[in-house]
């Protein structure tokens, strides 16, 4: 099946619904002239028509691959990532001061919205990195946002949300996963989480997990969690004590490794709070 972009129907909800004028009219993006618009329409429908679409079917019939906890992307899927981290894609309406182009987000999203219906699986990385960015900007320390964002912004590192457990799914306030004090200011994380959308591939060399977690003392429910920022790999270019486990094997989104994950097997699962502690869910 061939893949159109709907083009004209984005660009009609940016003129009559987004009032993509008046946004441009704010100095904060002034840069959304009606040309940038158009050349970014244009743009995002070639990637995705171009590159991504073309592994939607690859996603179904030679099906990603986990290994002793490594996952290993459907051939095609990494230059089809590559044109999108060299095309700065990703870093459409994103803060200038990390990298981004400081664009309304609706500019962004027409980006995830063809690369996600030319292959809903695969689009589901942007999209998850989208989030981690979006939590780090608004709740991580300025350290945090200059050594993560950049790389989170240009695509170079992918990003997650760590919340489902075996025993807390929708009931997220029955997390058992712990965050235990160090005397380096860190926590050391333990615990099993579900589900967790491109928990491990191949297609970038740092996976910025976002964890939700208990400290010691924490009361039950919601009100005890708090958000942690575990890198696959640490600051000092050591691998991180976490792990993929298992990939769950699903009717559909081939494309997407459901990771099982697996934090601090070895009692040295490095994180880091985002936020206040027991402010996790906010």
């Amino acid at each position: 099946m061939t893949y159109s972009p709907p083009t004209a129907e984005q660009r009609f909800v940016l003129d009559h619904v987004t009032r993509m004028d008046e946004l441009a009219a704010a100095p904060r993006f002034e840069a959304a002239t009606p040309d940038m618009v158009d050349a970014i329409l244009e743009g995002a429908a070639a990637l995705a028509a171009g590159e991504w679409a073309p592994t939607n079917r690859v996603g179904d019939t030679n099906t990603l691959k986990w290994n002793d906890g490594t996952v290993t992307m459907p051939p095609g899927f990494k230059e089809a990532y590559r044109a999108y981290v060299d095309g700065g894609w990703g870093t459409i309406d994103s803060d200038p001061a990390f990298g981004g182009q400081g664009l309304p987000f609706a500019l962004g999203f027409v980006v995830l919205e063809n690369l996600g219906t030319a292959n809903m699986g695969f689009g589901l990385c942007p999209i998850l990195t989208s989030g981690a960015i979006e939590a780090i900007a608004s709740h991580g320390s300025p350290e945090q946002q200059e050594m993560y964002l950049p790389n989170l912004v240009s695509g170079h590192w992918s990003g997650t949300m760590n919340l489902t457990e075996p025993q807390a799914g929708s009931d997220v306030g029955a997390l058992r996963s712990t965050a235990e004090p160090a005397a380096d200011g860190s926590y050391r994380i333990k615990g099993t989480k579900i589900y967790i959308t491109f928990g491990e591939h191949d297609l970038v060399d740092n996976i910025v997990h976002l964890v939700l977690a208990r400290t010691p003392g924490a009361p039950p429910g919601t009100k005890g969690i708090s958000l942690f920022l575990v890198p696959k790999v640490r600051p000092d270019g050591s691998r991180n004590d976490v792990r993929c486990v298992s990939i769950e094997h699903k009717l559909g989104i081939h494309s997407s490794p459901t990771c099982v994950m697996s934090y601090g097997d070895n009692d040295d699962c490095h994180g880091w709070l985002i936020g206040p502690e027991m402010g996790g869910m906010r």
